[in-house]
């Protein structure tokens, strides 16, 4: 509602704009100085300039959590579900007051409001990090006292006598520990909600503000160059969680000895919460700038030589075409003041809420507007759960490191989204498509989409063999050859410090239950490499080594994530051309609405759900969890082969859904244009060959929307 509705009071602005530059910034203001010295902030263009840093640092910072939300879940025991509904908590705040942007309008001062949200969404990002300032640190194995090295003898078998025994980790559990925790992960789910909050005002009061003081045949072009840097905000947060994570979480406050972890550990945690610090100050400086531009501005006079060039080129024919209806545009906006959305200024809050559920149900009973939205809902759905999992799916499938997997997710997947929706709006105007064109343009896009998905199901990892959790036909002999092997060592069930025997590829959860007394550590060039010896329960009495066994199959990832970013280029395609079929599948009057309706119930029915449905599908597959004070707490250990069913599953059952949706809004447009033409031939028996004489015209005319 915010952006469309704010958008149709630019006759309003744009007739006081004209007028000349004294009546723009009100009648506080004295006219004759700002003729002779113009204020540099009275500029529509560092305007555009403020707002793409901006919205690029606020989709920095939103990204951020989805780039390190394993990271997240190793370090505050939290489970998929839980996790993406923090992910999801971002929306709650976000949908909750959005509505209430098209009540407001251009009543407020637009700038000053965004800058109080940039300022309110940089807050949140320094609340994010709190909970890493006010625990803990960090203990990679919590069986090992706080008196003794972590890592060396906790973990070893020692004889139940001589075993130090420590307490079991729910022994450690009291009312205030477990409170502490739920504190620290409150404190996130706050944080979540209020960057929701503050991102309310910037986009939809920022587009509306550079279309009412921008030339008309500028603000194209300003607003193209705002979503594009702003898309590239997902991406930057993929590549600042990739660095961020290479440094180790409590690098503030390191332990006397150093820790023994590598970052290849599946212990090991980054340092998460940097990212959100220096996203939080990226936030902050970009917006200063808000609370020096003015309320209103004069419109801007003259258009981008750049672009007079460029159009000097193209063929008058298809100039006119591109320049008339920005000719139009003041009396056309003109007209639609009757329709119902302009009636909301002149509404009270009260008045604005009651009438709002009645325009609602009115506009879902467009067909092609609802199956078009129920079609994007899918879309985006997919969008969320891939968006906030996808970096966990690689890390766990694969077998590589959380900064690897943000490497390639950020250089890849993100850039083939930004080809897909440029991709497609080319199409739509190179083909002039009209409604049916960019029907058949969505569902072709879907159709190659759910195709190249279909090689997801098979490329992957087997699971590691687990001794005592994963019992696979026909594996190499582990524990169950030696079920008394571990009868004599003190082990802790919810310790975890993983070794492997290189000459079974089986692992242990620790290096008792490996049966190993002894460790030994064996110096390198580069580094120290650390075994363990003396193990009774493997086979052969072979020494194991520390960590996770190595995976054969790592190098699968890049063509895994090479299709998945083919699949979101395709699907990207119909980004642009159902966002046409939104606008011309409603009455003109009511398109403003529309489009607010349509981003109300993504957020509700989309990328709200998504992420916990996502992450509650995750959780089935997992085979050995983390406990917690008796409670369930990260997952150590998946299934692999279901995680990859179920996750690719889950994302071609909402590209299945979507295609429908598209077939269904092709069926539903061919059917209203042959009951058009029947009833106009019945009417007028001359008329359908005028019809097919005027095709081409009207084809051009759908184009331009």
């Amino acid at each position: 509602p915010g952006p469309a509705s704010e958008g149709q009071q630019v006759p309003d602005k744009e007739t006081k704009a004209t007028m000349g530059t004294e009546n723009a910034p009100g009648d506080k203001a004295s006219p004759d100085p700002q003729d002779v010295q113009p204020s540099v902030f009275h500029s529509i263009k560092l305007f555009v300039l403020c707002h793409s840093v901006l919205q690029l640092a606020q989709l920095m910072i939103s990204g951020y959590l989805k780039s390190s939300i394993s990271t997240v879940e190793k370090r505050f025991g939290l489970s998929s579900q839980t996790s993406g509904l923090l992910a999801s908590f971002n929306e709650v705040g976000n949908t909750a007051l959005i509505v209430f942007v098209s009540y407001f309008g251009s009543r407020v001062h637009r700038p000053r409001f965004i800058g109080c949200g940039a300022i309110l969404v940089s807050l949140a990002g320094l609340l994010m990090t709190l909970p890493h300032f006010i625990s803990e640190p960090y203990r990679y194995d919590n069986t090992s006292p706080e008196n003794t090295p972590q890592d060396f003898e906790a973990s070893l078998c020692l004889p139940t006598a001589s075993a130090p025994a420590p307490a079991p980790s729910n022994g450690n559990c009291s009312s205030s520990t477990e409170a502490q925790h739920l504190g620290l992960v409150g404190i996130m789910f706050v944080a979540q909600t209020l960057l929701g909050v503050g991102g309310v005002p910037i986009q939809p009061f920022g587009i509306s503000y550079i279309d009412d003081f921008a030339h008309n045949s500028n603000s194209p072009l300003y607003l193209g160059i705002l979503f594009a840097v702003t898309m590239m905000g997902p991406g930057l947060a993929f590549g600042l969680g990739s660095l961020m994570l290479r440094l180790y979480v409590d690098i503030n406050r390191m332990p006397e000895g150093g820790i023994s972890l590598t970052i290849k550990d599946p212990r090991w945690v980054g340092a998460w919460w940097l990212g959100f610090l220096i996203a939080a100050g990226t936030v902050a400086l970009a917006a200063i700038p808000y609370f020096f531009f003015p309320k209103e501005m004069p419109k801007e006079k003259d258009e981008l030589q750049f672009r007079r060039k460029v159009l000097a080129v193209t063929d008058s024919p298809a100039r006119k075409g591109k320049d008339s209806p920005t000719e139009q545009r003041p009396g056309e906006s003109t007209k639609k003041q009757e329709g119902p959305v302009q009636i909301a200024p002149n509404l009270t809050v009260i008045q604005f809420i009651k009438v709002f559920p009645k325009v609602l149900l009115q506009t879902l009973r467009h067909p092609t507007f609802l199956l078009v939205v129920l079609s994007q809902v899918c879309l985006s759905s997919m969008a969320a759960g891939m968006g906030t999992f996808l970096p966990k799916f690689l890390e766990r499938q694969f077998f590589i490191t959380a900064s690897y997997a943000n490497l390639l997710i950020g250089c890849l997947s993100f850039p083939s989204i930004i080809v897909g929706i440029v991709v497609g709006g080319a199409l739509v105007k190179r083909l002039h498509l009209g409604p049916v064109g960019c029907s058949v343009l969505c569902l072709l896009g879907m159709l190659l989409c759910l195709f190249f998905s279909l090689p997801l199901f098979f490329i992957g990892c087997p699971s590691h063999q687990i001794a005592g959790i994963t019992h696979q036909p026909g594996a190499q002999p582990g524990l169950e050859l030696f079920p008394g092997c571990m009868e004599a060592c003190s082990c802790q069930s919810d310790g975890f410090n993983p070794v492997c025997d290189p000459s079974t590829r089986v692992e242990y959860i620790t290096p008792c239950h490996a049966g190993c007394s002894s460790r030994v550590v064996q110096d390198a060039l580069d580094k120290s490499q650390v075994f363990y010896t003396n193990c009774s329960c493997v086979a052969g009495d072979n020494p194991v080594l520390a960590g996770s066994c190595d995976s054969t199959c790592s190098h699968l990832v890049v063509p895994f994530l090479l299709l998945v970013s083919l699949g979101s280029a395709l699907a990207c395609l119909t980004h642009t051309p159902s966002f046409l079929l939104i606008l011309r599948g409603v009455k003109k009057e009511d398109k403003a609405l529309a489009v607010g309706i349509q981003f109300m119930l993504l957020r509700i029915l989309a990328w709200m759900p998504s992420p916990v449905i996502h992450g509650s599908a995750i959780d089935t597959t997992c085979v050995h969890w983390a406990l917690s004070c008796g409670h369930r707490a990260v997952c150590r250990y998946y299934n692999n082969d279901l995680l990859r069913n179920r996750f690719i599953g889950l994302q071609f059952f909402y590209k299945t859904g979507s295609m429908i949706c598209f077939a269904l809004v092709l069926a539903v447009l061919r059917q209203q244009t042959k009951e058009a033409r029947t009833k106009e031939s019945r009417s007028s028996p001359g008329l359908e060959q005028q019809l097919l004489v005027s095709e081409p015209g009207k084809k051009s005319e759908d184009s331009r929307v």
